[in-house]
This record gives structure tokens, C-alpha cells and sequence, in this order.
């Protein structure tokens, strides 16, 4: 099982590189070195679609960033992503989206996009690989300011973390990871695009997931999902840079939250800010993982200090 997984997953990453591909059910079959049957029934085993709808869901979301994005004309990207004509393209894009390409380009509203399938992750890796102990590795400890914004998501009280959040029936990860993928030309600058983290609710850490948004963000608001207005803050951010997914995630994961969860803000001035969002953000190969726990200037008692 675990070898046909990283076989689908060598699959996806192929399509991903050849998307524009002609025929690509015979050249993945060359790429991959099985038979052009065997790739088909295999990748529809593990991922429940079949390798054209599959490619299809990935055109059509593609297409859908370029439409947003880009000035090009209809015809031009329906081509660029291997549909016969213009009319072909909309009858994939309206079935996937329900919105037609033109309207979507005047008003490109939050739609679930098609995001690459993960059919090979960490927790395959380690049943057949025994991981030795993470070795000691760059942690950066800093401080970073975010200004007022707004954070648009989907806020689970019940939840613990990300495992247990989209563990949960009620919560479809490719819906939401879409939708936040439509809506990544407003991330608030310099930061990700898919954010997650802890809210407190009483003497509960409830976990959230979501995109941060500029406070003066109008637009709507995907289905399910909650705008909140988050006030600026200071943060210690718990950082390890980039990483092998696959190989290294449990280890850094590890490394990081029992740092973060157990450091002692005083040391530089600070004190936790319990009113504020905990963030989350895991971007392996492309910015790394990091926590960020929000503090505020340590008050000091000067009756104590006289």
C-alpha cells in the first residue's frame, strides 16, 4: 500500500509539472516506467478520481487563477490548458465552479479551487522508514509585529490542532484549502496565505483555519467561514526554516511547539497576550513552520522593585 501511495503521489507531481501535457496518460505511463492501465486503475484506487477528471480539476482551478489575475483573453488560457475551444472550457469550469469564466473574471468571488492531491504524507513515510532523532537544526527566536486585520475562516472550538480539525466530518479540507486558494491575491502582506492557530474561548483553546485578510478587506465571505477583526500585536515567532517535508515534518513540528509552548516571554521584556490569536504557519518547502504567540510589554511592579 505504502509503495503504490508514492507511486500515485510521483503521479501528481508529474501531472503538476506537465499539466499543458497532450496525451498524458501515455507519457506519465513512460515517466513512471508502469503499464498506462496500471497507472489508471491505481491512481483512482488511492485518490478516487480518475487521472482525466483528476487533470480536468486541475486546469480548470489554474485557469481560474489566470482569469483572476491576468488580462489574458478566455480563449488564450482555455487553450494554454488543453481545452478544445472556448466552449469546452466553460462546460468544465461552470460543472467544477457553477460560475461561467467571464463572470468569474468580473467578479471573481470565493470559489473552492482544485488543489494539488497529498496521497503520500509524513505519517506513511515513518511506518516504513524508522526516523532517527532529529538532529539540532536552525530555530530562529524573534520578534514580529502584524497590524490590524481582519482573518476570514472557519473556527472549530472542539478542535486541538490540525489533525483533529480536519479530522472532523464537518470540516472538508478541500473545500476550505480552495476557497482560501481563491482568495490569495488578498492575503494581508507578508503573510501566508493558509494560516491556522488557537483562539481562546474561556479557559478553552479552540483551533482555527483560515486566510488573513487587510482590515479594510469588503469582500465576501466563503460559505461557512467567519471575518473576525484581529487588533496589532507583537508576537514571538518560534522558527524553523524550509525542510523536507516527507523526511523531516514530525521531527520540526515537534521541535518547535515543545519550544514554543514552554518558553518564558519575560526573558525579553514580555508577557503573554492571552486575548489575542495564536498563529500557525506550515509551508515546508517554500517558508518553513513557525508558531507565533502573541505578548505585550511585561508590566513591571514597582512597589516590588523598590
Amino acid at each position: 500500500m505504502h509503495k503504490w501511495r508514492e507511486m500515485v503521489q510521483a503521479m501528481i507531481n508529474w501531472i503538476e509539472v506537465n499539466i499543458d501535457e497532450k496525451s498524458p496518460l501515455m507519457k506519465l505511463s513512460e515517466a513512471i516506467g508502469y503499464s498506462p492501465y496500471y497507472c489508471s486503475s491505481q491512481f483512482h484506487r488511492i485518490t478516487g478520481l480518475t487521472i482525466r477528471d483528476y487533470i480536468t480539476a486541475r486546469r480548470v482551478s489554474l485557469a481560474a487563477i489566470e482569469l483572476r489575475d491576468t488580462n489574458e483573453r478566455i480563449i488564450d488560457i482555455a487553450m494554454k490548458y488543453g481545452f478544445s475551444s472556448q466552449e469546452a472550457f466553460t462546460r468544465a469550469f461552470v460543472k467544477k465552479f457553477g460560475i461561467t469564466p467571464n463572470k468569474y473574471r468580473i467578479d471573481p468571488k470565493p470559489i473552492p479551487l482544485f488543489l494539488i492531491s497529498e496521497v503520500y504524507k509524513p505519517i506513511h513515510y515513518n511506518v516504513i522508514n524508522k526516523i532517527n532523532r532529529y538532529k539540532e537544526n536552525i530555530l530562529e527566536i524573534r520578534i514580529e509585529n502584524i497590524s490590524k486585520h481582519k482573518f476570514i475562516g472557519v473556527w472549530d472550538k472542539d478542535s486541538i490542532d490540525y489533525i483533529d480539525f480536519f479530522m472532523k466530518e464537518k470540516h472538508c479540507c478541500d473545500e476550505i484549502c480552495g476557497n482560501i486558494e481563491s482568495m490569495s491575491n488578498h492575503t494581508l502582506k507578508n503573510q501566508l496565505t493558509h494560516t491556522a492557530g488557537w483562539f481562546r474561548e474561556g479557559e478553552v483553546l479552540g483551533y482555527f483555519y483560515g486566510i488573513p485578510v487587510p482590515y479594510d478587506y469588503e469582500g465576501d465571505i466563503p460559505k461557512d467561514m467567519q471575518c473576525k477583526v484581529v487588533g496589532q500585536s507583537d508576537y514571538i515567532v518560534f522558527y524553523h526554516p524550509p525542510f523536507n517535508y516527507i523526511k523531516e515534518n514530525s521531527q520540526v513540528v515537534e521541535r518547535v511547539d515543545s519550544i514554543a509552548w514552554t518558553f518564558n516571554p519575560h526573558i525579553l521584556g514580555y508577557e503573554w497576550d492571552e486575548e489575542q490569536l495564536i498563529y500557525q504557519r506550515h509551508y515546508p518547502e517554500g517558508y518553513g513552520y513557525a508558531v507565533l504567540r502573541p505578548v505585550k510589554k511585561k508590566v513591571i511592579d514597582w512597589d516590588k522593585n523598590v
